[in-house]
């Protein structure tokens, strides 16, 4: 077997993919928070 490195791995992809999953998260609670102060604004 090969020796491990630790540390040795690129993880580029991961960590654009991770970055990209919490921009997203971030931005759907921004979207679903604003949505729920209009609809309690504005329904009767």
């Amino acid at each position: 077997m090969a020796e491990h490195k630790h540390g040795d791995m690129d993880i580029s992809v991961q960590t654009e993919t991770f970055n990209g999953f919490v921009k997203f998260v971030t931005w759907s609670v921004i979207v679903l928070l604003a949505l729920l102060v209009f609809m309690a604004i504005f329904t009767t």
